[in-house]
């Protein structure tokens, strides 16, 4: 058996794969151009200045166009689209909103920001969330549920609209780690009342910092705008919606996008389908060698193998501690691989598992709710079982069919190495 890098042999590959900034390592002269643009017009507002080129608004319809959806706001970031998606829901104190207990803290914090509390409901064997469990959190104090999916992989969207609707609650789709994915041929994103998008550094398409919300109705759309902008509508002309200031102005926050943002997210925009090809090229031919290799490796589930994109190969391992052996291999063979958020579902971070926050008494878990809301460690076991025991290879967009050799070929010596004869 060949002797794994991590015990002196030699690795896979002579130096790590590219960075796991999707949008990022594509980025070029384009994203340059157009933002020094901005700057040399010196508008780098989007709404006034002396010479505005409207890249938010440009984006704006270049997304609602690609992806059939009437409403596209663009928004500083992820999370303030999540909290500008729950105000413009009317989520708040004494409201209660189901979230997977595999995601990034923004969910579940962007609820708690916005004055409510987060309920967590367990995962499948794709990661996402698990609709069978929906059930065991619902009651008549839950308001909504924030579906997202994990790493490329769509949630059973079907599932949970048909759960939500059955009760007549909301759903937001969180896609900020997944944009392009699709469930049943429609984007995700579009098929929930609301939807978040991130261009954030890690993000398949990226500006640093920057995100949009997405919606089909005219109402939550504007209160989503008016919530990003102190309150104010200044655009109803553009989407022909004549709700007056003096029956509709709510208070609200400054979660603008900027127009240096915004003409950055158009050209990376126009670069996603390029890059959304590539992962997925790379990413099947990795699995399916991987599966014709080594029949005993578990790979996550994929809901629909079509909308996947490709961005991550989930790979689950017999334990945890084969796990991090596995994990801490691969990369001493220089093949980048991570046990996503240090192996915990994120009800287990401090802040939300201990329920403190900066306000007073803890609000918003202050309020009296009829049913309590209490955390333990294993209320989400499969959640605490999967997460902790699946590893994940990035598969980067600018990869060479070199390195899709290196990285099947370095899989299988590290499996084989770790496994032995355990399988």
């Amino acid at each position: 058996m060949e002797k794994l890098a991590i015990h002196g042999g030699k690795p896979a590959r002579s130096k790590p794969l590219p960075p796991n900034y999707p949008g990022a390592v594509v980025m070029g002269d384009e994203e340059a151009q157009a933002a020094a643009h901005v700057i040399t017009s010196q508008s780098p507002f989007r709404y006034y200045g002396p010479e505005v080129n409207y890249m938010v608004k440009a984006l704006e319809d270049q997304m609602s166009n690609d992806l059939g959806i009437p409403y596209v706001l663009g928004v500083s970031s992820c999370t303030a689209g999540l909290v500008v998606a729950l105000k413009a829901l009317g989520i708040g104190y004494g409201d209660k909103v189901i979230v997977p207990a595999n995601t990034f803290i923004a969910t579940a914090g962007a609820v708690v920001c916005s004055n409510a509390v987060p309920v967590f409901v367990d995962v499948d064997d794709s990661l996402n969330m698990d609709p069978d469990d929906l059930e065991r959190v619902m009651d008549d104090e839950v308001k909504a549920i924030i579906a997202v999916p994990i790493l490329g992989n769509p949630c059973d969207m079907q599932r949970i609209m048909k759960f939500a609707e059955k009760y007549n609650i909301y759903v937001i789709e969180d896609v900020a780690q997944s944009c392009g994915i699709k469930n049943n041929g429609r984007f995700a994103g579009t098929i929930g009342h609301i939807g978040v998008y991130s261009f954030q550094m890690n993000k398949i398409i990226t500006t640093g910092e920057g995100g949009a919300v997405v919606t089909r109705s005219a109402e939550i759309f504007e209160r989503a705008v008016r919530y990003h902008d102190q309150g104010m509508f200044r655009d109803k002309q553009r989407f022909n919606i004549h709700f007056s200031d003096e029956d509709h102005a709510i208070v609200g926050q400054n979660y603008r996008m900027s127009e240096i943002t915004g003409a950055v997210a158009l050209k990376q925009w126009g670069k996603l389908d390029e890059i959304l090809s590539s992962m997925k090229r790379h990413y099947n031919k990795i699995s399916q060698a991987l599966s014709s290799e080594l029949p005993g490796l578990q790979f996550r589930k994929v809901t629909d193998p079509l909308g996947d994109i490709g961005s991550n190969l989930g790979m689950i391992l017999p334990t945890q501690d084969i796990a991090e052996q596995f994990t801490n291999a691969l990369n001493a063979e220089n093949i980048n691989t991570n046990i996503l958020y240090n192996g915990k579902p994120i009800y287990m971070v401090p802040q939300l598992f201990h329920q403190r926050t900066a306000d007073k008494n803890n609000f918003p878990y202050d309020y009296p709710f009829k049913h309590p809301v209490k955390y333990t460690e294993d209320m989400c076991p499969r959640a605490v079982d999967l997460i902790a025991r699946t590893v994940y290879l990035p598969v980067s967009p600018v990869l060479k069919e070199q390195d899709v050799e290196e990285i099947i070929a370095g899989i299988i010596k590290v499996y084989k190495g770790v496994m032995g004869g355990r399988g």
